[in-house]
């Protein structure tokens, strides 16, 4: 039996996930997610389910509050990496503004690419251009197992 590595896994499981249109706290495959949302579906294909519950959220939330929630659950519950680390299949962080909390999830491809959802868009690919690239707050590897 060959054993994939955890990040080809997550890559492959994310690219089922384009074209899934934008649907804020949802996340169903084909149906509808949001950034999260996509984080969650993957999460349950590989361990089953979520380590937590997301709890529902506004989408000014992030204005609301001077914590970190996306990344201190990343914390929890994945491997915190250098940005120079990142690899196709870690979770990548975006912060919009200084003095926001971070906000924006996506999962690196090759290629220097993502997979991310956002509002007006399904699941989509999209370049690393610097305009992202600079707003990379944290990057995170998948546990092999939970």
């Amino acid at each position: 039996m060959t054993i994939v590595p955890v990040n080809e896994r997550v890559l492959a499981i994310a690219q089922t996930w384009l074209g899934t249109p934008y649907r804020h706290g949802a996340s169903r495959l084909q149906v509808g997610c949001d950034c999260l949302g996509l984080i969650r579906g993957i999460w349950r294909e590989l361990y089953g389910t979520e380590p937590e519950d997301a709890g529902t959220y506004s989408r000014d939330w992030a204005e609301l509050t001077q914590d970190e929630p996306l990344i201190s659950a990343a914390r929890r519950h994945m491997h915190l990496k250098p940005l120079s680390d990142m690899q196709a299949g870690d979770l990548m962080i975006f912060r919009w503004r200084d003095g926001v909390a971070a906000k924006h999830l996506g999962i690196m491809a090759e290629s220097n690419r993502f997979i991310h959802a956002y509002e007006g868009h399904s699941v989509t690919l999209s370049a690393v251009v610097p305009q992202w690239r600079q707003r990379i707050a944290a990057v995170f590897a998948f546990p092999e197992s939970c």
